[in-house]
Order: structure tokens, then C-alpha cells, then sequence
């Protein structure tokens, strides 16, 4: 049964097309066609400059928020911590504000750890959306030496 399962899904992924294999325009009749693509790449160029410049402006935003709740949460902390130390020997009312402010200070801390979070999704992000560019920018060079190809010929 296992091999089976293997089998199937080996054969399955060989009929899939690879999206690596891109379509190549030789002829002048293939000029519609290129330029189809070409409007598409670059409308598609487009629309990733502005996602990503939407992107890094997250970023700015959301390190900034990272690092306003990193140094937030480390100022409850040792607030906390010292006031731990004082109510030790100190009064009930003294132990129930160290209570709050320890309470206060996990708060903080998962907020910090929220806030990175975001910024390491926000990261992320950069990261795909400049990966898809440049990929996109690699296509529409391939198909600017393809026009120079059919337009070298046509002559």
C-alpha cells in the first residue's frame, strides 16, 4: 500500500508542469503573445513595488513597536523585582503592589513577545515579496531579449 501511495503520488507530481519552464517567443507571430506578458510582468512588477514599500514600512513601524515593548517590559521587570524586594519585610498593601506590578510586568512581557513576533512575520514578508521582484524582474529581462531576438530577425 505504501508503495503504491509513493508510486501515485511520484506519478502525479511528473504530470504537473514545473512553473520553471516559461514560455519562449521566437516568431513574429509569437509578438501578441509577448506583448500580453510583457504588460502582464509589469503591471505584476508594479504591484509588487507597492506591496513591498507598504511592507518596509511596516517593518519601520513594527521594529519600533518591538523595541518600545522590549524596553517596556524590562522596566516593569526590575520594577517589579524591586518592589518584590521591599515588600518582603513590608507591609500587606506593599506585597499587593508588588503583586500588581509583577502581574504587569508578564503583560509586558508577552506584549514584547507579540510585538516581535509581528516583526519577524513583518521580516518575513520583505524578505517574499522582494524574492518575488527579482523574479519577476529576471522574467521581464528574458522577455526583453526575446523581443530583441524576434525584432533582430525581423529585419
Amino acid at each position: 500500500m505504501k508503495k503504491f501511495i509513493l508510486f501515485s503520488i511520484l506519478s502525479v507530481s511528473m504530470l504537473v508542469p514545473f512553473p520553471g519552464f516559461s514560455q519562449t517567443y521566437k516568431t513574429i507571430a509569437d509578438t501578441a503573445a509577448l506583448n500580453s506578458e510583457y504588460a502582464k510582468v509589469s503591471a505584476e512588477i508594479n504591484d509588487l513595488n507597492s506591496k513591498l514599500a507598504k511592507a518596509k514600512s511596516e517593518q519601520a513601524d513594527n521594529t519600533r513597536k518591538s523595541s518600545n515593548a522590549a524596553s517596556d517590559a524590562q522596566s516593569t521587570a526590575s520594577s517589579a523585582s524591586n518592589k518584590a524586594e521591599n515588600s518582603i519585610n513590608g507591609s500587606v498593601k506593599q506585597a499587593k503592589k508588588a503583586k500588581r506590578t509583577a502581574k504587569r510586568s508578564v503583560k509586558d512581557a508577552k506584549d514584547a513577545r507579540h510585538a516581535q513576533g509581528n516583526l519577524d512575520d513583518s521580516n518575513k514578508k520583505v524578505v517574499k515579496l522582494t524574492a518575488d521582484l527579482e523574479q519577476k524582474q529576471k522574467r521581464l529581462k528574458q522577455l526583453d531579449k526575446m523581443r530583441a531576438a524576434i525584432n533582430s530577425t525581423q529585419r
